[in-house]
């Protein structure tokens, strides 16, 4: 899972960063305005921290250019403004949720965890994502079929969860160079294949009746065969 942290205190954003990275997330920051609206509606991103107070562009006016242009990535607020009315115009923006600070770490990653259930289009029991035969979970990085199981490296697990999350629906290239290396990553579309080929062998080994499908020329998709 890959999240955005847009918070124009740096010390804050990197310790949000290093919190999630510990929960096994993905975390990107950027701080104002501008650039974290360019990066919400990227379609990357899983789920975006917001603060309300930002330079270039406030958190309130982010928010409702980011739902105006239908995206409809998570969005939970962090911010120090307490008020009821900041608390509704933020819900009323179109946030997810709306977290004051200061915040216990623990609240905070409760609130992550209600919204990435919310937005999953797969099915999640706990903290496992299934599709077909297969159960993935997140804090062991283990991908199961009945009495068979195998870790996956962190770049293996990120990839096949995304594949999960999708089920039928194809995965890009693209989408999954974006979501999985990020934008600063020099990964080619040969990085992704040769991952996708780990991922085929340990669905091989374990058995699985859960296939990744290549769409030629575009990426792939999970089908689940008899």
């Amino acid at each position: 899972m890959r999240i955005l942290i847009v918070e124009d205190e740096v010390r804050l954003a990197r310790t949000l960063a290093d919190l999630l990275k510990r929960q096994g997330y993905t975390a990107d920051m950027c701080h104002d305005g501008v650039s974290g609206l360019d990066n919400a509606a990227s379609g990357i991103y899983d789920l975006v921290l917001l603060d309300a107070m930002l330079p270039g562009m406030d958190g309130f006016t982010l928010l409702q250019e980011l739902r105006a242009g239908g995206h409809s990535v998570p969005v939970l607020m962090l911010t120090a403004r307490s008020d009821v009315t900041d608390k509704v115009h933020g819900l009323d923006s179109g946030a997810d949720y709306y977290l004051t600070k200061p915040f216990e770490p623990e609240e905070l990653l409760a609130c992550i965890r209600l919204l990435l259930r919310r937005g999953n289009s797969g099915v999640r029991l706990d903290d496992a994502l299934t599709c077909g035969d297969l159960h993935l979970e997140s804090g062991t990085f283990l991908l199961s079929c009945q009495e068979r199981s195998v870790r996956l490296s962190r770049r293996e697990y990120d990839l096949m969860e995304l594949l999960m999350r999708n089920g039928t629906q194809i995965v890009t290239k693209e989408q999954l160079l974006l979501k999985v290396w990020g934008y600063d990553s020099d990964a080619e579309d040969n990085n992704v294949e040769v991952y996708i080929s780990f991922l085929r062998r340990k669905l091989t080994h374990l058995h699985s009746a859960v296939r990744i499908k290549t769409i030629r020329m575009v990426g792939y998709c999970l089908e689940v065969t008899p």
